[in-house]
């Protein structure tokens, strides 16, 4: 016998089923080439020839010569199938033993280990020689019991229900508490702006006060150095900061603990900050009896957690769309599959219901009317309609007669067909579909990604600017204390210099980080 080797070729540039055609067609003619197989969502052409004959790289000359690029893969371990079986009755090593050896003496089995712990048994074999119905069949025939790992056909991993309920959870609680703080900001400023409202004697009362303001309401103190409007603000931003925040704070955690800094943490680390200063503040002029209200920011977090969080609940809605698709995509496939045996002159011999998993390449595959094709095939016998609209748009029905190609998923309509399977298992046309959409969910657009790299320096070198910040500010402060007089409108007599610097010092720190952190980079 002559040998026969296999290769896979890169193929690009096809378009539909008739390019795959062309491809197979012409090889076919060629010296030296016993077979071939073209998968066009992979791309991928595997070729058996004849090395005495042909080389790789005259075959990938052949494809590009019939106007496709072409390119010889040089790994070919692609084309291995692998197998995951739960095997029962095993109760020693010298069983693990028994199995593994038999196997790797079988034809066609590459590797194969079994996990005694587990009950798993992990099998790559060649298809072309071998298929998952042999390998269960010797383990069988040692005397275990086995099956197929079960596989996740729900597509649950890629489920985004959760994420967007709880994003969009933040999002409402941030909102309704964002509110009314909006809604006393802008009726302070709208106040402050209009002093003329006011009565022209501006009688100073002695404790400092103005007499009858519109914001007087607001400014009232409840108990001394705490005003109407920064109890509210503080009552109103304390739910967000738990609520609204508490995916930010363990995401941020996460970020930390493995020593990287994302835009988590900047949020995190924005808003905690406004709101412990604010906190503090408070407490100190409460503790102070200040007659001056201190200029809190409990007005930050709840606006940086709104706009962040309807964010990101936008993004995840975004995925899960994407998702649903994907999740129809794999409710497409069929679970079952119906092999037929024939003998001479196409008699049925016999057949059997097997899980979509066990059919092997070469099977006979009988599909009946309304029936799902289960792998990729060619038509034996029969003729009939085939709805593929699922899978290719097509929306009328397709004719089928014996020497046509058929996809997985697309549906039988009136014949019964009698087809060859040529692609099985993750190499059918819908598994390949599917896998293409999982790679572009996975994987980041090269702007992301440069974004993500960004953010990971952006946030230590806003920190760090923010510290920059506070600091000069408390130089200038101790050398020139009238520039921090000048800008620093609205302290009171009754505070030391020193104090009114670091507290200065500290409003600006805030506002540098607390206007970085909802940049445009981290929303987007």
């Amino acid at each position: 016998t002559k040998t026969i080797s296999k290769c896979y070729v890169q193929v690009t540039g096809m378009t539909c089923a008739s390019c795959v055609a062309n491809i197979e067609r012409n090889l076919r003619r060629e010296d030296g080439i016993h077979s071939i197989l073209v998968a066009l969502m992979a791309g991928k052409a595997e070729v058996r020839y004849n090395p005495a004959v042909i080389h790789p790289s005259a075959i990938a000359e052949l494809i590009r010569e019939l106007g496709f690029g072409a390119t010889v893969l040089e790994n070919c371990g692609e084309g291995d199938g692998v197998l995951e079986l739960v095997v029962r009755g095993m109760t020693c090593a010298s069983c693990v033993h028994k199995i593994e050896s038999t196997l790797m003496k079988t034809n066609g089995v590459l590797y194969c280990s079994v996990a005694l712990a587990t009950n798993k048994a992990h099998i790559k074999y060649d298809p072309e020689a071998v298929g998952p119905r042999d390998v269960i069949q010797v383990i069988k025939d040692l005397g275990f019991t086995t099956s197929l790992v079960k596989k996740d056909r729900s597509a649950s991993h890629l489920d985004h229900k959760q994420e967007i309920r709880q994003w969009k959870r933040s999002f409402v609680v941030s909102f309704v508490f964002c509110i009314p703080v909006m809604g006393l900001m802008i009726y302070m400023m709208v106040m402050n702006s209009h002093p003329s409202d006011a009565p022209a004697h501006h009688n100073t009362s002695s404790e400092g006060r103005e007499a009858p303001h519109s914001s007087m309401l607001l400014d009232y103190q409840l108990l001394p150095g705490l005003s109407v409007m920064n109890f509210l603000s503080f009552l109103l931003c304390v739910p967000v900061q738990v609520f609204g925040g508490w995916h930010f704070y363990i995401q941020a955690y996460r970020a930390l603990k493995h020593s990287t800094a994302n835009m988590d943490v900047l949020v995190v680390l924005a808003t905690s900050i406004a709101f412990l200063y604010s906190f503090i503040i408070l407490l100190v002029a409460m503790a102070e009896r200040a007659q001056v209200n201190p200029v809190t920011f409990f007005d930050t977090p709840p606006m940086l957690f709104v706009f962040i969080s309807l964010g990101r609940w936008l993004e995840h809605v975004a995925k899960g769309k994407t998702s649903e698709a994907l999740a129809r995509l794999i409710s497409l496939q069929a679970t079952e599959a119906t092999i037929v045996t024939l003998g001479p002159d196409n008699v049925l011999l016999s057949e059997e219901q097997v899980d979509v998993e066990l059919v092997q390449r070469g099977d006979i595959v009988r599909v009946v009317p309304g029936g799902k094709f289960p792998v990729d095939g060619r038509v034996i016998e029969g003729h009939s309609m085939v709805d593929e609209s699922l899978i290719t748009g097509e929306a009328m029905p397709v004719t089928k007669k014996p020497g046509n190609t058929v996809i997985a998923g697309s549906i039988n309509q009136n014949g019964s067909l009698l087809i060859s399977a040529t692609h099985v298992g993750a190499d059918t046309t819908l598994s390949q579909i599917v896998k293409l959409v999982e790679e572009a969910q996975t994987s980041k657009a090269p702007i992301q990604q440069f974004a993500d790299k960004l953010s990971g320096y952006f946030v230590p070198f806003i920190v760090a600017v923010s510290v920059v910040t506070l600091l000069a500010w408390i130089i200038i402060g101790f050398v020139d204390f009238e520039i921090v007089e000048k800008y620093f409108l609205g302290y009171s007599e009754s505070i030391s210099w020193a104090e009114v610097t670091i507290r200065f010092a500290f409003q600006a720190s805030i506002t540098v980080l607390c206007i970085a952190c909802p940049c445009s980079l981290g929303l987007a």
